[in-house]
């Protein structure tokens, strides 16, 4: 999401078409998401045969249609996003919330996106019992997708593809077993064999790990993990691993990722004052777009909810701030142009609630330099 997101904001064009659709995973609420879908294509129809030529417009219309953005629904998260201009056209289903809209600009309308992007925890729940693993990826309480052997992603992997079955490393038999071997190294191979699928698909994507098992289960996948710093936390009381629904299984590890964010928080405010003591933090708004515009924004924090209309010049790169949104060459939400700014240089957005990063400095960025 976050490359598609960085190259979508790349692209300029007239028009730049964006579609937001809220869409539902489970029937009967589904049954409405065809019709939400082919109102806003309407929509876009609509406005583009009346705001462009037609030659411009049926360009457009025919670049969205290619991508089967009819049929987008099914298959689908929690919303589907279109953006599409004369040249390409691309469908972005999510795990998160939106509001239904037509956006037609010289740019696409990411804006919403990378805020909820940068504000959600992103992971891997690493589910392991004696017989079985699984993988399941998910967005703060949303499961993004469990891993299937028909995923393509898992089509051309090195290691097993998830999930994995302990089928060949240990008998379930007590005799069997003390025969052969000790029980313990039976299943740290297997959950070594595990690790070694994980930190494949891991390389990818560099998302933190959450392991759910029993406790004599994490501690064995610690002691054989090859990157243990990327576990952020382990849940060792969710019931029906094996059988359990992967929503099941992210439910039952909502106060561990609580957990983690609120550690987040924390080593915030600390680096926020460890780079005040270099001349390294930006709080002016001023200082804080000339910084991003130019590609120096390391870290930007952001107190959740906070928008800022202002003037802004990129040719100049001065940023103004005003209290009137609607006034003619006003960006209603400067803020966001600036998370915009530093995600696309390579920087890193935290948000932050309000307790802990107050009114009286509602954003703050860290620089490389």
């Amino acid at each position: 999401m976050k490359a598609t997101l960085k190259n979508l904001r790349s692209i300029k064009a007239d028009p730049a078409v964006s579609i937001f659709v809220k869409t539902h995973r489970e029937h009967p609420a589904n049954e409405q998401d065809p019709i939400a879908l082919k109102n806003q294509l309407k929509e876009a129809e609509n406005r583009l045969k009346s705001e462009y030529d037609n030659h411009t417009a049926t360009e457009v219309l025919g670049r969205i249609h290619a991508t089967g953005a009819g049929r987008a629904h099914k298959c689908t998260l929690d919303a589907v996003a279109i953006f599409a201009h004369k040249d390409d056209a691309e469908v972005i289903r999510m795990p998160l919330d939106t509001e239904e809209r037509v956006v037609i600009a010289d740019h696409f309308a990411t804006r919403d996106l990378v805020r909820d992007m940068a504000s959600a925890v992103h992971f891997y729940a690493v589910v392991i019992t004696r017989e079985h693993a699984r993988l399941i990826e998910a967005a703060n309480d949303r499961v993004v997708v469990e891993f299937d052997k028909n995923d393509t992603e898992q089509h051309h992997m090195e290691h097993i593809p998830f999930p994995i079955e302990n089928t060949t490393l240990h008998t379930t038999s007590g005799a069997d077993r003390s025969a052969a071997s000790n029980e313990d190294n039976y299943l740290k191979e297997f959950l070594n064999r595990v690790d070694k699928s994980v930190q494949e698909l891991w390389g990818e994507h560099k998302m933190p790990l959450i392991i759910v098992g029993d406790a004599r289960n994490i501690s064995f996948y610690k002691e054989v993990c090859d990157r243990p710093d990327n576990i952020i936390a382990t849940v060792d009381n969710v019931t029906d691993l094996e059988d359990g629904s992967a929503q099941h299984i992210i439910d039952g590890v909502q106060e561990a990722i609580e957990g983690y964010r609120k550690s987040l928080h924390e080593q915030a405010i600390g680096r926020i004052e460890e780079a005040r003591g270099g001349d390294l933090v930006r709080t002016d708004l001023q200082d804080i777009y000339q910084s991003a515009f130019q590609g120096a924004g390391e870290t930007l924090y952001v107190q959740t909810g906070y928008i800022q209309s202002a003037k802004i010049d990129e040719k100049a790169q001065t940023l103004i701030p005003t209290d009137d949104a609607t006034g003619e060459g006003v960006t209603d939400d400067a803020v966001g142009e600036i998370i915009e700014l530093v995600m696309h240089n390579g920087g890193e957005v935290v948000f932050l609630p309000k307790d802990v990063m107050g009114d009286d400095q509602p954003i703050a960025l860290i620089t490389r330099y």
